[in-house]
């Protein structure tokens, strides 16, 4: 049985600075350590339901966050900070199931701690199908695309609540409770990864009642950017329709293409210097 694991960092216990999660900063060594712990704790608890192999795709920052010969059960370790399908790079239909660990709320979240979607000095919002969207049902997209199940999610409580949605039956693994965005209460290190080992095989045992997320094809992505250039950037591609000032829409019968195409804006945004 093969798993899937897309892992990000703000949504780790104990973490709630961008200090704390930038590569090369005082602090990120011991939060990365933390997060791995958090990932090692779902594969534990995979591997307790009869999970034999995992893929592990660092997906927060420049995605080289971990020591490889630290990764639980063997895991293959997919990094590095140029990837076509970003977060979800390394997925495909031979999966049995799919882990978002580590991830936050979305950008518009109110008070989800280091909310963000993407590129938050570009991203204000995005709803996918009217829903307001992190990057967990962006990246649902994905493995919609491949028929693959998402049945773990590890974060803040708006993290679960905006992924469930979309997801329905998803087991969350809530270890922090947020107060600010840059202020929450978290679990004790070594609680949060019990209970994310305790849902982690709760969902492997319960694969056969999970379903791929359900989300309505076609499908559209609207996207609210904070100023006018971004959105006319992104208007310059192909498959994105300009709505408005500030908006943007991509509307597909193929969520693949349209993850593609989000991340292609995403891609574009970056290069953008104001």
């Amino acid at each position: 049985m093969k798993v899937f694991i897309s892992s990000d960092m703000e949504g780790t216990a104990g973490v709630v600075d961008w200090e704390q999660v930038r590569i090369g900063g005082p602090d990120h060594r011991a939060f990365a350590d933390l997060t791995c712990r958090e990932v090692n704790a779902a594969i534990e608890g995979a591997m307790a339901a009869g999970a034999t192999e995992f893929l592990v795709n660092d997906s927060h920052g420049k995605m080289a966050n971990f020591r490889p010969d630290a990764l639980a059960g063997r895991a293959r370790y997919l990094s590095g900070r140029l990837k076509p399908r970003y977060m979800m790079e390394g997925l495909d239909e031979s999966f049995d199931a799919a882990f978002f660990v580590g991830y936050h709320g979305s950008m518009s979240a109110n008070g989800s701690v280091l909310s963000h979607t993407y590129f938050p000095a570009a991203i204000a919002e995005v709803t996918l199908n009217d829903a307001v969207v992190g990057e967990s049902g962006i990246n649902a997209l994905v493995a919609l695309g491949y028929g693959v199940r998402v049945v773990l999610v590890t974060g803040d409580e708006t993290t679960a609540a905006e992924l469930a949605g979309i997801c329905p039956g998803i087991r969350t693994a809530v270890v922090k409770r947020s107060v600010t965005r840059f202020a929450a209460d978290s679990l004790h290190p070594e609680e949060a990864c019990e209970r994310i080992r305790a849902e982690a095989q709760a969902a492997v045992a319960g694969l056969a009642g999970a379903r791929p997320p359900q989300i309505e094809l076609p499908a559209t992505l609207d996207v609210w950017f904070h100023t006018s250039d971004y959105a006319g950037l992104a208007a310059r591609i192909g498959g994105i329709e300009r709505t408005g000032d500030l908006t943007v829409r991509l509307h597909g019968e193929n969520p693949l293409a349209l993850f593609d195409t989000f991340i292609t804006a995403v891609l574009l945004c970056r290069g953008f210097v104001e």
